[in-house]
């Protein structure tokens, strides 16, 4: 193991390197930081800054605390990532993204190229595609957002727009997918738009090219693309509440196995697509596999919310007032194991492999160098390649779907 000096040692050893550090005195780096993984080429850390985490990267470019003091704790920082102020703990941001301060951004969050957010920003477990931009007094926890080709054509949520990720029940299993991965990744879809001061209330999936009205709160799934959606709230009423009740239980755990499997599905894309690209650059092998730990750290994140959820629904005391549902219940809860285990073991599909081989011949050629930086090089693919890799991905997609779904004896 390298050798790491301590606090005030580092902070001298990073100033020798040429690391722009404001105001020395007002820096607190931690004894675990590794140096050696915080680039000398252009850093700039602003006064007040504090850098915790054996596991932190920055990389060259990068600006932290422009706006506000930045906390950043075991991130991995790819190039040229602004982090004007907040705090930023177990995260990855890659190259080009941008957050304003006041952002709040914690465990399980993946913010590639160029995604950006304005002030005062909330995330965790969440996954944003490239060109995803967020507004100001945003709570967008536990969700997936992909869309859009480019800064000038991309996915956004309004401001004060929040996904409700939590039920009266006590539940987290609500993850959102606006999107899609075998689609998003390709970077050639239309934008998603979220209009401002609005929400959705999760787990839902929306489809490509959806614009939802300013005000709008979404109870349930836009599957078409190219929408203008308005939803109304609801009359104003009073029914009795029934705790546990869980009437939509099959369209919960539906839209949670189906966004676990396009979790599988962009671990496959991380570990056969962009790997190469990751490693020709700065701190690239650290930033893939920091990427790839995220991702695998929000499935076991899905599986133990949906898990937990499926236990509740299935406890003879909470469900006294609907006995006919509770042997049904018990039958998933009793195979959520075998679901596990589903997500778990590698995928053994010939037809899979074979679509994955045929589009990974696109763009590996032999002695081919990824000097290409990634974004261009995937919106310049031929349209064969994307159809090809659409369908790698679809079929990952389609077999941890209905592997899982067949144990539970409902389809998607």
């Amino acid at each position: 193991m390298d050798f790491q000096p301590k606090s005030s040692e580092k902070i001298r050893r990073l100033l020798d390197k040429g690391v722009d550090i404001s105001n020395p005195g007002t820096l607190d780096i931690g004894d675990e930081v590794n140096i050696y993984h915080i680039s000398s080429q252009d850093v700039k850390i602003y006064p007040g800054c504090r850098i915790y985490g054996q596991d932190t990267v920055i990389s060259a470019g990068c600006k932290i605390g422009a706006e506000a003091p930045a906390t950043i704790d075991n991130c991995r920082l790819g190039s040229r990532v602004q982090l004007k102020g907040g705090y930023f703990r177990e995260s990855v941001f890659l190259d080009g993204v941008s957050l304003g301060s006041g952002a709040s951004v914690r465990e399980g969050c993946v913010l590639e190229e160029q995604a950006s957010g304005a002030h005062s920003v909330g995330l965790k477990q969440t996954i944003l595609f490239p060109f995803v931009t967020l507004g100001s007094l945003i709570n967008f926890c536990d969700c997936l957002m992909a869309g859009g080709t480019s800064r000038k054509h991309h996915s956004e949520v309004g401001s004060s727009y929040i996904h409700f990720n939590f039920t009266p029940d006590g539940d987290k299993a609500t993850p959102s997918l606006i999107g899609d991965v075998p689609r998003g990744v390709m970077l050639n879809q239309p934008p998603v738009f979220l209009g401002g001061q609005g929400g959705l209330v999760g787990p839902l999936r929306i489809g490509y090219g959806n614009v939802v009205a300013a005000g709008s709160v979404l109870r349930r799934d836009y599957l078409e693309d190219n929408q203008l959606i308005f939803d109304p709230p609801p009359h104003p009423r009073t029914i009795d509440f029934i705790p546990a009740a869980y009437p939509h239980l099959r369209r919960v755990l539906d839209n949670n196995i189906f966004y676990l499997a396009n979790i599988k599905a962009l671990e496959a894309w991380y570990a056969h697509v962009r790997k190469p690209f990751f490693e020709v650059q700065e701190f690239g092998s650290l930033l893939c596999s920091g990427a790839l730990a995220q991702l695998a750290g929000a499935e076991k994140e899905r599986l133990q919310r949906l898990k937990a959820m499926v236990e509740k629904a299935a406890s003879p005391s909470l469900n006294q007032t609907m006995p006919g549902r509770i042997d049904e219940r018990r039958a998933f809860s009793e195979r959520f194991s075998d679901i596990e285990n589903a997500f778990r073991e590698p995928i053994q599909d010939n037809n899979i492999e074979r679509a994955r081989d045929l589009f990974l011949g696109y763009i590996a050629k032999p002695d081919k160098i990824f000097t290409t930086p990634y974004v261009d090089a995937i919106r310049n693919l031929p349209p064969d390649a994307v159809t090809s890799g659409v369908k790698w991905l679809h079929g990952i997609v389609d077999y941890y779907c209905q592997r899982a779904s067949s144990m539970l004896s409902f389809s998607r």
